[in-house]
């Protein structure tokens, strides 16, 4: 089962320390390289910051675009990871091991199994 691991964070313009900068690349690097060894990882990137985003938005059957995110909530989408997992077991336990300090302060990850609409 591929399952999505959105990693959320609250953004913040506080300069990193080299150490806790260093620390954060080196969490993720791990991830990458045993999930890549493993041959689960399908996909994995960092999001450029909120400000960057454009929304498009449905209303009264019109598409609005809007900069930004949009959405009224504390912490952002810093990134991604996309995994073969065999259960959702396997994808806590990955999940457990991803850094969430990304752009910001600490954070969290959602797993959402990913449907395959090909095989429909």
């Amino acid at each position: 089962m591929r399952y999505m691991f959105l990693i959320y964070s609250q953004e913040t313009d506080e300069p990193r320390s080299p150490e806790e900068f260093e620390r954060i690349v080196k969490g993720h690097q791990a991830v990458m390289t045993e999930t890549g060894q493993k041959g689960i990882l399908l996909g994995c990137e960092k999001l450029k910051p909120t400000r960057s985003a454009t929304t498009v938005r449905m209303k009264e059957g019109l598409p609005m675009t809007i900069d930004g995110p949009f959405a009224e909530t504390k912490e952002q989408l810093a990134g991604y990871y996309i995994l073969e997992c065999k259960d959702l077991d396997e994808a806590i336990d990955w999940a457990k091991r991803i850094p969430t300090t990304c752009q910001g302060r600490e954070g969290s990850v959602e797993i959402r199994p990913v449907e395959d609409l090909q095989s429909r």
